[in-house]
């Protein structure tokens, strides 16, 4: 396992060629956690990327075989490549959901920015009330996640997950 950067929040590894790994503490027990992740009223509050991006669409069909979408729009100029009125859209199936402990599910890009679809795997560990969110993304090469990493999607997750951390601290 490669260790990427540290920060004091998020930190990411590469423990397989074709595999991110990224790894989260919340202060809340995990069916909040997951509910999180399940909720469209509360995926929408949270699930930004960086600060100036909106989500008008997300539509989540929380079932095995199921649906997910949503589209996020860069509402004011806040990162590289945010145009204002600009849309980014992904979705996926849900292939496996464990309550409270486990979601996996495709991911795919509206403009696929890398080859194939991903396949993510949310798993929830709680010890003492805190939960333990490790999110792993497999991708199709090596170079498919080396672009991924490259992308600077792990500033966006990260603040993502900041957002997690207060709406669960309420």
């Amino acid at each position: 396992m490669t260790p990427m950067k540290k920060t004091t929040s998020l930190n990411v590894t590469t423990p397989s060629e074709r595999e991110i790994l990224m790894t989260r503490v919340f202060d809340a027990p995990r069916e909040l956690v997951f509910e999180a992740h399940s909720k469209p009223e509360l995926i929408r509050r949270w699930l930004l990327g960086p600060d100036g991006w909106s989500m008008p669409v997300c539509e989540v069909d929380f079932r095995v075989g199921g649906k997910y979408r949503y589209v996020w729009r860069c509402e004011r100029e806040t990162t590289p490549g945010c145009a204002p009125g600009m849309e980014m859209g992904m979705g996926g199936v849900y292939q496996e959901i464990v309550v409270p402990e486990r979601i996996v599910a495709t991911e795919k890009f509206d403009q696929a920015w890398y080859q194939g679809e991903a396949l993510c795997t949310l798993v929830l560990l709680e010890k003492g009330g805190r939960t333990t969110l490790q999110q792993s993304m497999l991708y199709e090469s090596r170079a498919v996640r080396d672009a991924v990493l490259k992308s600077g999607m792990e500033s966006g997750v990260e603040a993502s997950y900041d957002r997690l951390a207060k709406i669960l601290a309420s």
